[in-house]
């Protein structure tokens, strides 16, 4: 709001109790001299910028202990009488976020579920399953850090440190999203394709392309944000770095496009020799190949072409649009759920795992039961009758003795 009037009737004037909060014009409403500890309540405006608002609604505002009123008035209950009006919060907005709340919390709970599996048991530790597990930690941390940032948004807006660090952890977390994406097409690649090369790069190369070019280009990021920053017009306490850039976010956006079209030309150069080379062969390793590819086919549409197609969307308000924001939603929040279940639930390695793991604990669990009953006696046990059974068994065995 572009608000720099003033109201004549809203001077301050002298009060009973210099300790009460003032007349205050806070550029929408006059609120009149108030006692410390009160919420003070009016009726919303009833024009703004041509667009004309409920008025039997109310607007509050806080008169704190101190005498002081709050920084900011609160107008949330104030509704356009014209939905089109950007200040109304269209109701697609708000069901799109509970989309978005959804299917993170879910991808949370099953993630964290796919990942304490991997730690839990050894046998499935080796390259591979530490590639998921990484790819599923960015998940979690994007995921997690994107709930915060949205619960305690309106915090954050007034809290410029604390805006600066989840706005910057939320881009890191999902750019390395993207870098390991980029990390598992890359493995597959080099397993499928260009295996004479597959001993050459180590888990540490992995590491720092995943982990390590994301922390680079999002300094980048940060250094181009504070040397020339954005300025808020509307709020001079507002956060810049939670302010869309079109030449600032490109820094990182660029790069994760880049992701997406590598990816997509790994699966096709795969499909490729699935198709020209490994059709008629049996061998184990062609099997091995085959296993992986077929997880490779299964996951790159699934983490790239969804961004690519969510990435374009209709313009103008509507059913359809409301519809695509939904599915969006959807689609990229269930994102983690989708790589939990395929890269751990309905894995076989997994699944044989757990299998042999269940068949351990129950034949333990049968001998500690066989032991138990071993060594259990009736009532007739008598210590004379052990001694007995003890000296026929010594006769035997020394007859010479005896």
């Amino acid at each position: 709001m572009n608000i720099t009037s003033t109201n004549n009737t809203c001077l301050p004037e002298k009060v009973l109790n210099p300790d009460w909060c003032p007349n205050h014009w806070d550029g929408l409403l006059c609120w009149k001299a108030s006692k410390p500890g009160a919420v003070v309540y009016q009726a919303c405006f009833d024009e703004l910028n041509g667009v004309r608002y409920d008025t039997s609604r109310n607007a509050s505002r806080h008169c704190k202990l101190n005498g002081v009123w709050e920084s900011s008035s609160d107008y949330m209950n104030c509704r356009a009488l014209d939905l089109h009006s950007s200040l109304y919060p269209d109701p697609s907005i708000v069901y799109t976020s509970y989309f978005y709340y959804g299917g993170y919390t879910i991808s949370l709970v099953a993630l964290v579920a796919a990942v304490s599996i991997f730690v839990y048991f050894k046998d499935l530790r080796c390259l591979r399953n530490t590639i998921h597990t990484n790819l599923m930690c960015t998940y979690i941390l994007s995921d997690f850090t994107w709930i915060l940032t949205s619960t305690l948004q309106e915090w954050l807006s007034a809290s410029n440190n604390a805006c600066v660090l989840f706005t910057f952890s939320l881009h890191y977390f999902v750019l390395t999203n993207f870098f390991w994406m980029f990390v598992e097409g890359l493995y597959l690649y080099i397993l499928v394709v260009e295996t004479f090369t597959r001993e050459n790069i180590k888990l540490r190369v992995y590491m720092s392309i995943g982990w390590g070019v994301p922390l680079v280009i999002m300094i980048v990021w940060g250094v181009s944000k504070i040397i020339t920053p954005m300025e808020i017009e509307e709020r001079s306490d507002s956060c810049s770095w939670m302010t869309p850039h079109p030449v600032h976010d490109w820094i990182y956006q660029g790069p994760a496009i880049i992701v997406l079209i590598v990816n997509l030309v790994f699966l096709s150069k795969i499909m490729w020799v699935l198709i020209t080379k490994l059709r008629s062969a049996n061998s184990a390793e062609t099997q091995q190949y085959r296993k992986a590819s077929k997880a490779l086919l299964v996951l790159i549409p699934l983490l790239g072409v969804t961004y690519i197609l969510t990435m374009v969307g209709p313009t103008e308000s509507g059913t359809y649009a409301n519809y695509y924001s939904y599915g969006r939603a959807t689609l990229l929040s269930m994102q983690g759920f989708m790589v939990a279940i395929f890269y751990c639930f309905v894995n076989s390695e997994v699944k044989n795992t757990f299998k042999h793991h269940l068949d351990r604990w129950n034949e333990e669990r049968n001998l500690r039961t066989r032991g138990s009953r071993r060594f259990t006696y009736s009532k007739d046990w008598s210590p004379n009758t052990r001694s007995d059974s003890v000296r026929w068994s010594m006769s035997r065995r020394l007859p010479s003795q005896v």
